[in-house]
């Protein structure tokens, strides 16, 4: 499987917050979700693939190293960011304008064609967009030049379901499109990433806890709910979290089928993938 993005051990240190030695790829064809709660480092993770956070550890681009590459592969990416280099004062139209003088492959008919699509006016101010307009605005300016990955922090956040399905669907398209793109997905609404995504990355305080399939995640994993007795008898390497309830407790386990028949146990919860974080997060080992 060839990987659009390979990162390799990066660590970024802060006065009171540190990246440690995260590795995961983005493979072509495929979207990846990353998680984790605020403060966890997904932004800094992402802003290190960027260039916009200088980091330790090697990340490649399309097989090229970030840093040394760094203009021919910006020329590849597009990217949506939760502070919007668009100025208010300007209209989608005047975008284009500015956006042929930063992209070689910049394409206007696909722009237009897009904001036709989106429902979006040309001669609007963007102050006078709704949050819904101005993200599908990000979005066309991000994928008007063609590029192979576009890396995306939040494109969701804040918007109604409506408009989060029809952004969802745009994802898609992209992908079916052309399988040789990627996209690499930060989002706290994890019922949008079951959905859209192949593939999970969760980092908590710095860290990589998991790098999985979506549909892996989904099928091996569990929430066992059993009283104080029962949980005495498992063997702590066949669970991973657990939260104790005034009756009984719940169990997190990642291999639910090993759990049903070393244990005997018949009902077993299918968790959604915020489950499995909270879990994570908040659970006791």
């Amino acid at each position: 499987m060839v990987n659009n993005i390979e990162i390799q051990n990066v660590s970024k240190r802060y006065k009171d917050f540190e990246l440690k030695n995260i590795s995961f790829n983005v493979p072509q064809g495929c979207i990846v979700g990353l998680i984790g709660e605020n403060g966890a480092g997904k932004t800094t993770t992402i802003k290190s693939i960027l260039n916009i956070t200088k980091s330790e550890g090697t990340i490649k681009i399309l097989e090229k190293d970030n840093k040394e590459n760094e203009k021919a592969i910006k020329e590849e990416v597009g990217v949506v960011l939760d502070d919007s280099f668009l100025s208010d004062y300007l209209t989608a139209k005047q975008v284009s304008f500015i956006m042929k003088e930063f992209y070689k492959n910049w394409n206007e008919n696909k722009y237009i064609n897009l904001l036709k699509q989106f429902n979006l006016p040309t001669d609007k101010l963007i102050k006078d967009f709704s949050s819904g307009m101005k993200m599908k605005l990000k979005i066309a300016t991000a994928i008007s030049h063609n590029p192979k990955i576009l890396i995306l922090d939040e494109p969701t956040s804040g918007l109604d379901p409506v408009v989060r399905n029809e952004i969802l669907d745009i994802f898609r398209k992209y992908i079916e499109e052309d399988e040789t793109r990627s996209i690499l997905l930060s989002s706290h609404i994890t019922t949008d990433l079951e959905h859209i995504s192949d593939y999970i990355v969760f980092i908590e305080k710095g860290k990589l806890i998991f790098s999985l399939p979506t549909n892996e995640l989904l099928e091996n994993y569990g929430i066992i709910k059993c009283s104080k007795d029962d949980f005495a008898t498992f063997a702590k390497k066949d669970y991973i979290t657990y939260q104790k309830g005034k009756y009984q407790y719940e169990v997190l386990t990642n291999n639910k089928n090993n759990i049903k028949n070393k244990y005997n146990i018949t009902t077993i919860d299918k968790p959604s993938i915020e489950d499995i974080m909270l879990f994570y997060i908040k659970g006791e080992k």
